[in-house]
C-alpha cells in the first residue's frame, strides 16, 4: 500500500469513511430505541441520554479538537479519534445497563469530536484548489449515504440481530480507517508550531455544553428555571470567552476572528446551521410520521428515504466540480431552493393513509438540492482559510453545524409537540361526537392528558383510552378507531406548521448566498492555491 501513501483519492477515500462512521451512529442509535428500552429495562429517559450525549460531546469539543489538530498535527489527531470511537464502539455493543451505555457513548463522542474537524483540514491540505471542490463534494455525499445507511442499516440490524449490532458493525469499518490512514495518509502540518488557548478551550467548551444541554432537555424539562439558567450561564460563558478571544487576537487564539473577517466564511457558516435545520425538519417529522401514522416499520421508512438520499449522494461530487467550474454561490443557490420546494412539497403529500410512492418525488427533489449544497458550502467556506488556520475554521465551521442541528431539534420537537397538543384536542373533540354519551367526556380528557406529553401521546394510537367494563365489541372498536384517527390526523396537521419552520429557514439561507463573493475567476487551473499543504513531517 506503501505506492498509494499520500494519493489524494486514496486520502479522501480513508478521511470520507471515517466521517461516515461518526455520522452513522447518529442515525442509526434512533431506529433503536424499542429494543433497547425492552433489552436493558431502561426508561426513556435513559435512552435519550443514550442520543443526547453523543451530540453535547460532539458539539461542545469540535473547536478545541480542530484548533488541537493544528498544535499536534491533524493525522494523529484522526487516527487517535477513529481508535477510541472504535475501542467505545465495543464497550457500547458490550454495555449491560443504562449507565454503562451512556458512559460509552459520551466516550464515542469524543473520539468523533477529536477525527471530524481532522479530516476537512487534511482534505485541503491534499487536495488543489482547482480539484477541492470535487473532493469536498465526494466528502459531502457521504453525509447523504450515512443518512441512509444510518436508518436503514440499523432497523435492519434491530431486526435481525438487536440493538448491540449498530455498534458491532462499527468495529471492522475503525479497523479498516486505522490501517489505511496509518499507511496511507502523510503526516501535514503547518510550517510553524502552535500553542492552545487552554483559558479558551475550557470557557468555549463550558459554553456550548450548558447551550447543549439546554437546548436538548429543554423540552422534556417543561422549559424550566433551571433550564433558563443554564442558556443564561451558556450567554454569560460565551461572552467571556469572546472577551478573552479579543484580548489575545494578537496571539493564537481558540477561534480566529479573523475567520469571521472573510464573508464567505462568515456566510456559510450561518448556511451550514440552517442546512442542518433544514435537514433535522425533514428527518425528525417525517420518520414519526412514516412510523407513527403510516405504521411504516424502521426498515421501510429508511427504505423511503433511501432515493432521494442516494441522488444526494451521487450528486455531490458533481456539485462540487460545477462549483470549481463557475463558482460555488449559485450552485447553493439552486441547491438551497430545490431544498425548500422538496420540503414544501412533502408538507402538502403528508396525509393519513397515504402508501410509500407518493413521497418519492419530493424526497428526490430534496435529496437533489441536498446534493447541491454540501460540497459547494464547505468548499467556499474554506477557500480562502490559511493552512495555519485550516483546524480552527473547520471546528468552528463544525461546531456552528451541530449547534444547528441542536436548534434546529429543539424548534422543531417544540413546533411539532405543540401544535400537536392543540390538534389533539381538535380532533378529539370532532370524534367524539360519533360516540355513545356516556364515552365522550372520558374519551375527550384522555386527549387533554396526552396533549402535555406530545409525541408521545402517539403510543399504541391512543392505547390509553379505555372502555369502560361490559361496553359492546362493537362499541370498544368504534372507540378504538377513534382514538387512532385522532392521533393520525392531529398529527399530519401538527407536522405542516413543523416543517414550514425549516422551509423558511432554509430560504434564508438561499437569499444569504446572494453576499457570496467567490466568483468561476477566483478558481483556474494553475492558479497559485490559497491553501499550502505545509510540511510533511
Amino acid at each position: 500500500m506503501s505506492r498509494w501513501r499520500g494519493d489524494p483519492w486514496a486520502v479522501l477515500v480513508t478521511l470520507s469513511l471515517g466521517f461516515f462512521m461518526t455520522l452513522l451512529d447518529l442515525t442509526a442509535v434512533n431506529v433503536a430505541i424499542p429494543d433497547m428500552i425492552g433489552k436493558l429495562d431502561a426508561s426513556l429517559d435513559e435512552v435519550l441520554w443514550v442520543i443526547n450525549i453523543y451530540i453535547l460531546l460532539l458539539a461542545a469539543l469540535l473547536i478545541t479538537f480542530g484548533r488541537l489538530g493544528d498544535v499536534r498535527g491533524p493525522r494523529a489527531l484522526f487516527v487517535q479519534g477513529v481508535a477510541l470511537f472504535t475501542a467505545a464502539s465495543l464497550l457500547c455493543a458490550l454495555s449491560r445497563d443504562p449507565a454503562q451505555l451512556i458512559a460509552a457513548r459520551a466516550v464515542q463522542g469524543l473520539g468523533a469530536a477529536m477525527l471530524t474537524p481532522q479530516s476537512m483540514t487534511l482534505i485541503i491540505a491534499t487536495f488543489p484548489a482547482e480539484r477541492r471542490g470535487v473532493a469536498l463534494g465526494v466528502w459531502g455525499g457521504v453525509a447523504g449515504v450515512a443518512t441512509i445507511a444510518g436508518p436503514t442499516l440499523g432497523g435492519l440490524l434491530v431486526s435481525a440481530a438487536g440493538w448491540r449490532w449498530i455498534f458491532f458493525v462499527n468495529l471492522p469499518i475503525g479497523a479498516i480507517v486505522l490501517t489505511m490512514a496509518v499507511t496511507l495518509v502523510p503526516d501535514l502540518r503547518p510550517g510553524r508550531s502552535h500553542k492552545l488557548d487552554m483559558p479558551g478551550v475550557v470557557l468555549a467548551t463550558a459554553a456550548l455544553v450548558c447551550l447543549t444541554f439546554g437546548l436538548t432537555e429543554g423540552q422534556r424539562y417543561g422549559w424550566n428555571a433551571g433550564i433558563w439558567a443554564l442558556l443564561a450561564g451558556a450567554a454569560v460563558l460565551l461572552a467571556a470567552f469572546l472577551v478573552h478571544q479579543g484580548a489575545h487576537r494578537h496571539g493564537e487564539p481558540l477561534v480566529p476572528f479573523g475567520l469571521f473577517r472573510d464573508r464567505d466564511f462568515a456566510v456559510m457558516s450561518l448556511v451550514s446551521a440552517a442546512v442542518q435545520v433544514g435537514m433535522i425538519g425533514l428527518f425528525l417529522p417525517l420518520m414519526l410520521y412514516l412510523q407513527s401514522v403510516l405504521e411504516f416499520s424502521a426498515l421501510k421508512a429508511g427504505l423511503v428515504m433511501a432515493p432521494g438520499m442516494v441522488v444526494s449522494a451521487v450528486l455531490s461530487p458533481f456539485a462540487g466540480r460545477l462549483a470549481d467550474r463557475i463558482g460555488g454561490k449559485y450552485v447553493l443557490m439552486a441547491g438551497l431552493t430545490l431544498f425548500a420546494c422538496g420540503l414544501t412539497w412533502l408538507t402538502l403529500v403528508a396525509d393519513v393513509g397515504r402508501g410509500w410512492w407518493p413521497f418519492e418525488p419530493p424526497l428526490i427533489v430534496t435529496g437533489l438540492g441536498i446534493g447541491c449544497v454540501f460540497g459547494p458550502m464547505v468548499t467556499v467556506a474554506m477557500y480562502n482559510v490559511e493552512p495555519r488556520m485550516a483546524g480552527a475554521a473547520s471546528g468552528v465551521l463544525n461546531t456552528i453545524r451541530q449547534v444547528g442541528t441542536i436548534i434546529g431539534s429543539a424548534a422543531v420537537g417544540a413546533i411539532l409537540q405543540n401544535r400537536l397538543a392543540v390538534s389533539l384536542r381538535d380532533e378529539a373533540a370532532e370524534r367524539a361526537a360519533s360516540l355513545p354519551a356516556n364515552l365522550r367526556g372520558p374519551f375527550t380528557a384522555s386527549f387533554e392528558d396526552a396533549a402535555g406529553t406530545g409525541l408521545e401521546a402517539g403510543a399504541g394510537h391512543g392505547a390509553a383510552v379505555r372502555a369502560p367494563a361490559g361496553t359492546p365489541p362493537d362499541i370498544v372498536h368504534r372507540l378504538q378507531g377513534a382514538a387512532a384517527s385522532t392521533f393520525e390526523h392531529g398529527f399530519v396537521h401538527a407536522m405542516r406548521p413543523a416543517l414550514a419552520l425549516p422551509v423558511i429557514v432554509i430560504a434564508l439561507g438561499a437569499v444569504a448566498c446572494v453576499l457570496v463573493r467567490r466568483s468561476p475567476a477566483d478558481v483556474r487551473p494553475g492558479a497559485p492555491d490559497t491553501v499550502d499543504a505545509g510540511t510533511t513531517a
